[in-house]
């Protein structure tokens, strides 16, 4: 079944010196060396992985927890370097969050955790007043400090992200990015590393302008901005693009290029959102026609114009893949051999995760229909079957299992170099409240 996503791509032309000179000319320079662990600043327990300050097969200066600045940069490179993508899985909930996080350890591999708006008010509660976005900036940023906190236990390089920002939401990311400010005058770091601002749906020359200011503010502290051209097909988090015109699913390799030349000056830490006829959501095969081949098009169009600028791979643009959920594994590994370090993972894990609750529902059934009475009996209580966190650790477990398969078609497994996961420890069995989930 084939998969319309709307791609966005990393055209992040990181070169590791390129940063190093944007953060010296921030007056805030001396903070940047001073990163510290949420571990060593809270006293946690740390061991194993979370005490690595790099990984055997990264660039030194991966590490495990949030990567921002430098370290970003140099993982997207080697991403691209070394023919894989990370995946970027949109979650909502600490559950979602501890599911990816499992799941990239057990392939040995990065990956980008992100949040939408609406994730994001739901991460803070549907409960709390969403006025001026409060809720949803206050959600994204608890979701944040989850990230920051558990990615160092679990071992592994996190990029922090946010999804699609339109216009209209734009204070959203104003308020996460005076979040970021405050961080880094503490950490010498971002809290987030990244954030998207798609403003495909308004003129390029706006987008572009807008695109500019905020790149501009993001440079000074080490993030990343993604932008999106053109329009991603479908429906997602309540923004639905079903009906647009099939030309507005086609980016070109002169308004790709034009990004390029407008935000280059400002600074290299940036990335592109580019459509091919991609669509949110899972659809049935033929309904749209995905154009993969656009990329390396405005690869080799960029590369054209940069002349002997242009890097030796002639490949000057890191792309996004957006839309991945339900795609060919030849799509998806097409796109990668032209440049994408990042494929969008939404559908397919809100699926994965809601199966898991199904399947649990099925199999114990007998059990959940109330809080005294099962086939074992009628006054036995089945306070172990209805406890939430069964259901929801059976929906883990399921994700992390889809995850998996969007780790191998990615390439992305193996990539850490600190080989197989240990078994947890010290986990509930049955016998103190704990099913085999």
């Amino acid at each position: 079944m084939t998969m319309k996503f709307a791609f966005a791509f990393f055209a992040t032309i990181v070169g590791a010196e390129a940063f190093s000179s944007n953060i010296q000319s921030s007056s805030r320079a001396r903070n940047v060396g001073l990163r510290e662990k949420i571990a060593e600043e809270l006293d946690l327990p740390c061991e194993d992985e979370c005490a690595l300050k790099s990984f055997p097969n990264l660039p030194e200066s991966v590490h495990p927890g949030v990567v921002t600045g430098k370290a970003l940069a140099d993982l997207l490179n080697h991403a691209k370097e070394n023919g894989y993508a990370i995946p970027a899985v949109n979650c909502v909930s600490s559950s979602s969050i501890n599911a990816c996080l499992e799941a990239a350890r057990k392939n040995d591999a990065p990956i980008i955790i992100q949040f939408s708006s609406g994730g994001s008010q739901f991460y803070a509660g549907k409960g709390l007043d969403n006025k001026n976005y409060a809720a949803a900036i206050a959600g994204a940023v608890s979701g944040a400090f989850h990230v920051r906190t558990l990615s160092e236990q679990y071992g592994v390089p996190v990029i922090l992200h946010t999804d699609h920002c339109a216009k209209k939401l734009l204070p959203w990311v104003d308020g996460l990015l005076n979040a970021s400010e405050r961080y880094y005058e503490k950490h010498g770091e971002p809290l987030f590393s990244s954030h998207m601002i798609d403003l495909s749906e308004e003129p390029i020359e706006e987008n572009i302008e807008i695109c500019k200011e905020y790149l501009a503010r993001f440079s000074k502290i080490g993030m990343l901005l993604e932008m999106e051209l053109g329009i991603t097909g479908g429906e997602e988090d309540g923004v639905n693009n079903e009906d647009v015109p099939l030309e507005d699913l086609y980016s070109k390799p002169e308004e790709i290029y034009q990004v390029y030349q407008e935000l280059s000056p400002i600074s290299d830490q940036f990335t592109v959102a580019a459509a091919f006829g991609n669509v949110h959501g899972v659809y049935s095969p033929g309904n749209v026609k995905l154009e993969p081949k656009i990329l390396t098009r405005a690869q080799a169009y960029i590369s054209e114009k940069l002349g002997d600028n242009a890097p030796a791979d002639k490949k000057p643009v890191k792309f996004v893949f957006h839309g991945g959920s339900g795609s060919d594994v030849s799509d998806i590994q097409e796109a990668i051999s032209y440049g994408v370090v990042k494929m969008n993972i939404d559908t397919d894990t809100q699926w994965s995760y809601w199966e898991g609750i199904k399947n649990f529902e099925t199999k114990y059934h007998d059990y959940l229909q109330g809080q005294i009475g099962n086939p074992e009996g009628p006054d036995k209580p089945n306070k172990k079957y209805y406890d939430p966190r069964e259901c929801l650790r059976a929906a883990e477990v399921n994700t992390v299992s889809r995850l998996d398969q969007c780790f191998a078609d990615l390439k992305c497994q193996n990539i850490l170099g600190l080989g197989e996961a240990k078994e947890a420890s010290n986990v509930l069995q049955p016998r103190r409240g704990g099913l085999p989930v």
